[in-house]
């Protein structure tokens, strides 16, 4: 069967699940429409976490980054790793304590304030419809090459599914379609990993083949052999940097304070019973994400060798079927500028004549490693369940912010529960069609956007919720603030860097590295945002008057351990 046939036939397959899980699990309520009623089992919450933290930027563009990057695009791996880490000690049991449905409700609580909560809306909204944009171009990317229609056409079938099983289901549905979606998305990476990494080295653990010797009897290491692919290209040394190591520390805390400040992450703990159970399934979260994180570099470095070892120098009418299939979805471009029918692979951009785009790395591998149809299929469908993962639990956050923390807490505070349910999915279904047309019309590749969404987050959230757990003193004055500069902050950074709105279109074109403030890019200025943040808020704080009476004690309360001094009742 071709490739497109076991692609309707799996894709198929697993929407119906998908659809099916959502149709069991609809919501009767608000709370099981923003929590899923408060009672999943730790282990389904730790891989619905994993699920929604692992999106099409893991999925797709991660390993499609640290192929074309090498040693460089670890900064991704590291930041999002620690920064999961971070979210499950620091952030997680807190506000699970604390009881709110959403971030904005624990910033409008906890700083007694709805200016405060307006703030955390706006800032919930900018950082979850960025982060989507990536999602649905993901979704966009996999349909235009394995169904073989065009990349918007993908990006509204996606649009029509998420919205079935989100607008639906709620928090209750989308975690049980999580899980399922977990299932999916590690067996699809792990397969085609584990078929590559012994046809390269004999090895059937990717993360061992990698560091490992070629399978052909040589002796050489697959990482020399990569190594030496690159530097006869003009291309650096795939295992060297070239990253300076402020930007490289930058873009890593920015992703890690970005990440503890995810909205839709954090809302996953407040879907269990228990504080404990909130600590056990951040913990699972991080086992089941470890298997895909420890495995993408193995599939970058396989990925980067076989498509090197394909193309460079080769005829362009000798390319196998996959050549052409990636080229009509415009993600593959081949320039013959010297007219000599070969395809030149290189460095060098004036004679280079060869455009790849990092999202089509991980998906083109099977292919280029001439893997079976159903594992290229499988693949498809894989990719597909980490975008909409991710997709819902942004939705859902989107649909909540306006529901409950606008409508709810402050237009119509006496509205009906039932009432309540229909403004959150209204508001779903309004986001999927905002999140569908940044899909169609994306500011960058996915894991490039999603990076300046944990920007976003950093130099918004982060210092709020630390504040708001850690400091009792911290007033809303303070918090309000941080949160307007810092984001603000973030924003002209990226429009100016990443945009080119201030310098007319020409940081778009070429980066305008030379004139980065303190060497540090788009993606890592999170970080030094996040520390304006915290300057404003504490500076302000200190001018203002302390918090109510009340506010300081909810503070000291949630930093209390559950039980603890129940034992001297007894």
């Amino acid at each position: 069967m071709t490739v497109q046939i076991w692609t309707y036939i799996i894709v198929g397959i697993t929407f119906a699940l998908y659809i099916g899980i959502a149709i069991w699990s609809r919501a009767g309520s608000t709370k099981e429409f923003y929590v899923a009623g408060g009672g999943v089992s730790p282990l389904a919450n730790g891989m619905a976490t994993a699920a929604d933290w692992m999106s099409a930027a893991s999925f797709i563009s991660m390993a499609g980054l640290i192929s074309f990057m090498g040693y460089d695009g670890t900064v991704y791996l590291m930041g999002w790793t620690g920064g999961y880490v971070l979210l499950a000690l620091l952030l997680a049991p807190y506000l699970r304590k604390f009881g709110k449905f959403t971030v904005p409700d624990f910033i409008g609580d906890r700083y007694y304030s709805d200016t405060a909560r307006t703030v955390a809306v706006i800032c919930a909204l900018i950082v979850s419809f960025t982060y989507v944009a990536g999602q649905m171009r993901g979704v966009g990317v996999v349909f235009s090459r394995f169904l073989e229609v065009d990349i918007n056409t993908g990006v509204i079938i996606g649009m029509v599914i998420v919205l079935f099983y989100a607008v639906l289901g709620g928090m209750k549905g989308i975690t049980y379609t999580q899980v399922a979606q977990y299932c999916v998305l590690i067996f699809a990476f792990m397969v085609p990993a584990i078929f590559i990494s012994i046809q390269m080295t004999g090895n059937p653990i990717p993360q061992i083949g990698m560091g490992g010797t070629l399978a052909d009897g040589s002796g050489t290491y697959l990482l020399d052999k990569l190594n030496g692919l690159s530097t006869e290209l003009g291309f650096a040394e795939y295992t060297s940097g070239t990253k300076s190591m402020i930007d490289v520390f930058a873009i890593t805390l920015a992703l890690m304070v970005g990440t503890a400040g995810l909205p839709h992450v954090i809302v996953r703990f407040f879907t269990v019973k228990k504080v404990k159970d909130a600590r056990k399934s951040a913990g699972l979260a991080l086992l089941f994400i470890a298997i895909l994180y420890t495995t993408a570099p193995a599939i970058a470095v396989f990925a980067r060798t076989n498509l090197i070892e394909t193309v460079s120098n080769e005829e362009y009418t000798s390319m196998p079927e996959w050549f052409s299939k990636w080229e009509e979805t415009g993600l593959l471009v081949f320039d013959d500028k010297n007219a000599d029918g070969k395809i030149q692979y290189v460095a060098d951009k004036a004679t280079n004549e060869l455009t790849i785009d990092n999202d089509i790395m991980v998906l083109a591998n099977p292919e280029i490693a001439d893997l079976p149809n159903w594992v290229i299929a499988l693949l498809a469908a894989g990719g597909l369940a980490a975008a909409l993962s991710t997709a819902a639990g942004l939705l859902l956050v989107i649909s909540s912010s306006i529901s409950h923390d606008l409508i709810k807490k402050m237009i119509k505070p006496d509205i009906s529960e039932k009432g309540e349910l229909w403004a959150a999915r209204i508001s779903a279904t309004v986001a999927v069609v905002i999140a569908g047309y940044f899909g169609i019309n994306p500011p960058g590749f996915v894991a490039a956007v999603v990076a300046l969404a944990f920007g976003l987050a950093a130099a918004s959230f982060f210092p709020a919720i630390i504040l708001g757990i850690f400091y009792k003193k911290m007033n809303k004055e303070g918090a309000v603030s941080g949160m307007i500069v810092g984001l603000l902050f973030m924003l002209f950074y990226m429009l100016k860097f990443k945009f080119g709105i201030f310098d007319g279109g020409k940081a778009a074109v070429d980066g305008l590295k030379a004139d980065w403030w303190f060497g540090i890019s788009p993606e890592g200025f999170g970080t030094i945002a996040m520390l304006v943040n915290f300057a404003v808020a504490l500076t302000v704080n200190a001018f203002t008057k302390e918090p109510p009476e009340h506010v300081q004690e909810i503070v000291e309360n949630i930093r209390i351990p559950s039980g603890a001094g129940e034992a001297q009742d007894h």
